[in-house]
This record gives C-alpha cells, structure tokens and sequence, in this order.
C-alpha cells in the first residue's frame, strides 16, 4: 500500500502560510490534514471555512479534512468537499455514524473512520463497507506536541490484521495523528500504517530545515 504523507497546515507559521503551501508543492505531499476543532468535542478551537477556502485558492493538493466536531454532519457542506479529498469523522461524534460516512462517500470524497485511543477498533465493524481509511488517534485529539500513547501501536497491529484477514478490505487504509517523530513513524510503518498525519513533531518543527525534515521522514517510512 502506498506511502502517504499530510503535513497538519494548523503546524505551520500562519505568517508564511502560503511559503508553507509551495513548500508541500514542491516536495509533493500526499494531502494536506486540516484540523476542524469546535470546543466541545476537543478543548480547543481551530480552523475555519474561510482558512480552507484561502488554501484552496492557491494549491490543487487535496484536503485531509479532520473533523473534530459534535455532529459533523452540520460541518461537511461548510468546507465544500471536493472530489478526492478525504473526510474524518469520529465515531463518538454523532448518533448516526454511518449515514454520515456514506453522506461523505456521495460528496465524491474518501471518507474515514477516526478512532480515540481509548475507542476500540470493533466499533468500525459494522461500517466497514463504507469506509476509505481509519484514522487512528495515536494522541488524545486537541493539541499538537503531544506524547506518543504507546498502546496504540498494537492497535494499529490489530486493525490491520482485522481489516486483512477478519474482513477482506485490505484496501482500507491506516492514517496515524499524532507525536508521528521519525522514529514513532517507522515504528507505525511496521504496525501497518500507511498515511502520516505530520507536524511540530519532525518536518513542521520551527527549528529544523523543512526539506532536510522532510527528506529524513520519507527515510524512516521507507
């Protein structure tokens, strides 16, 4: 399964956002993660529909839309989805899970399953035919330069060999968020997972050279 790689845009210096942009162009990223949060859902509150309209207005990358939001159904239509974006939502979110997956689904986007570390990975079963990708929380979601919760490494060990030979989708992907260092991203490559949410952690940390960074993480997932 492909490698892929989604520098978080709420990591980057929002002075030098369009610098950050060209830069994830140059070195060809996979999708940019964009991180929704309304205060409730996760204690903290971050970006809007006018900063995604802003990025979509000077890149064709597509949008990692991450949505951690009680009822994120009222949110999807709000950032206008686009053919071959992705969409997260979590599970504990809203009453009706797989309505909103499949609503995704029929926007023409990629629509993923977001786990907690403490949410366990049979809750996914019963939607499974609906899903692109698991995105499995490997920090409790919120804030950025969090630790590593160890345990879900074997929660990645575990999906991936629940969605290979329980059920038969080994086309459903894996995305990891959260303290993905080079090190705990070659640790989650092993586990099985194949897209790496990416920010203060290794390429977006303030004091590196992003493409050094860069370079170094496609090394360790390699």
């Amino acid at each position: 399964m492909k490698v892929k790689i989604a520098p978080s845009i709420m990591c980057c210096d929002f002075i030098k956002l369009e610098e950050c942009i060209k830069n994830f162009e140059k070195v060809g990223v996979d999708y940019i993660h964009f991180d929704v949060m309304d205060g409730h859902f996760v204690p903290n509150f971050t970006m809007g529909a006018d900063i995604l309209r802003s990025i979509r207005a000077i890149t064709k990358i597509p949008i990692d839309i991450h949505l951690m939001v009680e009822h994120p159904e009222n949110f999807i239509d709000m950032f206008e989805p686009r053919e071959g974006d992705m969409i997260s939502v979590h599970l504990e979110s809203t009453y009706h899970i797989q309505k909103v997956l499949k609503y995704i689904k029929d926007k023409g986007c990629r629509a993923s399953i977001a786990l907690n570390p403490g949410t366990p990975i049979c809750m996914i079963e019963d939607v499974i035919d609906v899903i692109d990708a698991v995105l499995i929380m490997t920090v409790n979601p919120g804030f950025a330069g969090q630790q590593l919760v160890p345990r879900t490494l074997q929660k990645i060990s575990r999906l991936r060999e629940m969605l290979d030979n329980e059920y038969g989708f080994n086309d459903v992907e894996i995305e990891v968020d959260g303290s993905v260092t080079y090190d705990n991203a070659r640790k989650m490559k092993s586990a099985g997972a194949n897209i790496f949410v990416v920010g203060t952690s290794s390429v977006l940390n303030k004091d590196v050279d992003f493409f050094q960074a860069y370079k170094n993480l496609q090394k360790s997932i390699a």
